[in-house]
């Protein structure tokens, strides 16, 4: 099934962004080998925040312990289409999830749709409670090319214990909901994905998630490791089987990360978040917004992408990323 996936991401691709994406890849290579960050091009993917409310209140998740400091709202349809505009030619992959849970803002959907008749690769994650039947059959019509759908645990008594508040019958509802309109309206898309964020109360479901999916339908499983805030001296939500834990443990009761924090991010060169405000943040892991580039609101995307505070940010990251705060917890951006 994810043969179908890339295929379809595939047709996304044009010789304008094409041209682009070897312009940010030749950047970022220039910058990895002379120290000196360059950035030609805009960004391959950008990530959304229709929304910093969520209907759940997860343990290790800023919207779930409404504990942003900085302002929470909804993001303004107009400040997104004229992104969009801005971005259209370039843009392969546009993701609608941040913090908060999409299916709050009214309207979500149509945004996607905005995109999607774009020609762009769409993509959402979704702790699945709001797919009823209609909602499910206008998803589809969006055009939405890939659903994450969040199922930390094929038990309530398991689900509940991360995903507080939550109903693994909702999720189980929402799913079969979504496969359901694919069916009758015989579409490809979106392809669907349980995503199964592995912390110790669930990591013996391992196995169920994926006899799960095959049950309802779902095209894939992705495990996820877990972000842990306070992992120091050791969390009870930290697997007990190391492949899935993003920390390493020390056998003197402290924990340190696992990645070796390389000074280098393809994250800072390929893509970017934005806010429900039209604030651009470098990446997903300034959740709070420590580190803005600019806001949409102010200055066309291509002036904050370009400017001399992204490219100091760039550039402290190429001398140090270790001192960079949001980089210290983080598992990702080293890897190309």
């Amino acid at each position: 099934m994810q043969i179908k996936d890339h295929l379809n991401f595939a047709s996304k691709l044009t010789l304008k962004r094409v041209r682009n994406a070897l312009q940010i890849l030749g950047s970022y290579g220039f910058s990895k080998l002379t120290g000196k960050p360059t950035i030609k091009g805009l960004p391959l993917a950008v990530g959304f925040e229709p929304t910093t409310s969520c209907n759940l209140r997860c343990p290790e998740c800023p919207s779930g312990l409404r504990s942003f400091t900085r302002p929470t709202g909804m993001l303004e349809k107009e400040l997104y289409e004229s992104t969009i505009d801005q971005l259209q030619d370039s843009l392969i992959y546009l993701t609608f999830y941040f913090q908060g849970e999409p299916y709050l803002h009214k309207d979500f959907l149509k945004m996607v749709k905005y995109a999607s008749d774009r020609k762009i690769y769409t993509a959402t994650s979704t702790n699945a409670h709001y797919l009823t039947p209609e909602i499910a059959e206008k998803t589809v019509k969006s055009g939405i090319d890939r659903m994450i759908i969040s199922i930390d645990g094929t038990t309530q008594e398991t689900y509940e214990q991360y995903r507080v508040g939550g109903q693994l019958s909702k999720v189980l509802e929402g799913t079969k909901n979504l496969i359901e309109a694919k069916k009758r309206l015989n579409s490809k898309t979106p392809h669907t994905i349980f995503q199964f964020l592995v912390v110790r109360p669930n990591e013996h479901q391992i196995a169920d998630v994926y006899k799960l999916a095959e049950e309802y339908g779902v095209d894939e499983v992705r495990l996820k490791t877990a972000q842990i805030y306070e992992y120091e001296n050791g969390n009870e939500l930290i697997p007990t089987i190391d492949k899935y834990s993003r920390y390493k443990d020390n056998q003197d009761g402290t924990y340190s990360i696992k990645n070796k924090l390389l000074n280098h991010c393809w994250k800072m060169w390929h893509s970017c978040v934005i806010t429900w405000d039209g604030t651009l943040v470098p990446c997903c892991f300034d959740k709070d917004s420590e580190h803005p580039m600019g806001s949409l609101q102010q200055n066309t995307f291509k002036e904050i992408w370009h400017s001399k505070p992204y490219q100091n940010f760039r550039k402290a990251l190429i001398k140090s990323r270790s001192e960079v705060e949001i980089c210290k917890n983080c598992s990702e951006g080293a890897l190309v």
